[in-house]
């Protein structure tokens, strides 16, 4: 006792440390925890081509389990727990002892918050693409609620998200629809304009049909010249086999010039310009007809994207029941206090030494 009071900050070690004992030993309240490993993932419906899940970073991705942690680590989540299990209620027990207990069941928000980091543990394992939530509370039952409702809001949470976002490309792809609509029938009323006022449904197919007549009528004037330089040989230029020829040859070549006068002229109104008009007017028609076409699918598959659900948490091991206390943990908790104790008592030892050596 005379060594206690020349050196009280041993004492004062000795007096923390039976504290220490009497608390870790008798009072502090067992912590029941229930574990969850979970991992997010995406249904994959991908028949045209289009997914708006990837959106939110595909079938399966770091990125998303860390949304879904931030989330879970949320005040929002936390005002959740408190509307479906009156967390407020269980941490404030008057069963739980005094040092581990929320201070009452009206405590504010922002102390209620720092209060549950303490006993809701979320690790991200960013090897394994794995989320660890590990939850406290003060009977087995409290536990794997609060655990089994970070799931449940978690995945509601992250499909309401990807929906939202698939609604509001839903919406701007119907914009685009009725403007590609709208841009379709103007091609195609353009089209049938063109074809009214030209008095032609094709005007491409009305000048090929005219270069076949034009190449059949010039391979007759190649067969008649060909008879009337042979019948030249042996008959006079007045014989009337040589005069018809000649009037069959030069109604040829009428004929074949009028053909070609037909396809191209100087004047503005042969059919290879009204071919080419057309032609255009054609292709736009097309090209409008065809983003319509992909703007209708895509908007089909993003209504199914939109109504399915996103986001998927995959299970790898669903809330435990806890069957005993593992927390606190009574004598790693006492022996590191402990610890401190003395080292903090050995430091204060050290320097009134150091002091009493200076002063002598």
């Amino acid at each position: 006792m005379n060594r206690l009071k020349k050196h009280p900050h041993w004492a004062l070690s000795i007096i923390a440390m039976f504290f220490a004992l009497l608390y870790w030993t008798l009072l502090a309240s067992d912590r029941y925890v229930s574990s969850s490993h979970i991992v997010l993932q995406s249904p994959e419906i991908n028949p045209t081509g289009l997914n708006i899940s990837s959106l939110l970073s595909g079938t399966q991705g770091s990125g998303d389990l860390l949304l879904l942690k931030d989330h879970l680590q949320s005040v929002d989540m936390l005002q959740k727990l408190q509307q479906k299990l009156n967390i407020r209620q269980h941490y404030a027990s008057g069963d739980i002892d005094w040092l581990s207990r929320l201070g009452d069941e009206h405590t504010e928000l922002e102390k209620l918050y720092r209060y549950m980091q303490k006993h809701i543990d979320i690790v991200f394992d960013d090897y394994a693409a794995v989320l660890r939530i590990r939850v406290q509370a003060y009977s087995p039952q409290m536990a794997q609620a609060i655990a089994q409702t970070l799931l449940d809001e978690g995945e509601k949470h992250m499909n309401d998200m990807g929906q939202r976002l698939a609604a509001e490309q839903v919406a701007f792809i119907e914009t685009q629809v009725s403007a590609l609509e709208q841009r379709l029938f103007a091609a195609r009323d353009e089209l049938l304009a063109f074809q009214n006022k030209q008095g032609l449904v094709s005007p491409t197919g009305t000048v090929e049909a005219i270069f076949a007549v034009v190449s059949q009528l010039e391979a007759q004037l190649a067969l008649l010249q060909a008879r009337k330089k042979s019948a030249s040989s042996f008959q006079s230029p007045s014989s009337p086999e040589i005069v018809r020829l000649n009037s069959e040859i030069q109604a040829l070549q009428q004929q074949i010039g009028q053909e070609k006068q037909k396809m191209a002229a100087e004047n503005g109104t042969a059919l290879n310009q009204v071919s080419s008009e057309f032609q255009t007017l054609e292709l736009k028609a097309r090209f409008a007809l065809e983003l319509y076409s992909n703007a209708l699918l895509a908007l089909e598959s993003t209504r199914v994207e939109a109504a399915r659900k996103l986001k998927q948490v995959s299970v790898l091991q669903y809330p435990t029941l806890p069957e005993f206390s593992t927390e606190p943990r009574r004598l790693y908790n006492l022996l590191v206090f402990a610890f401190f104790a003395v080292f903090l008592a050995a430091i204060a030892h050290l320097t009134r030494a150091v002091i009493r050596d200076h002063r002598d």
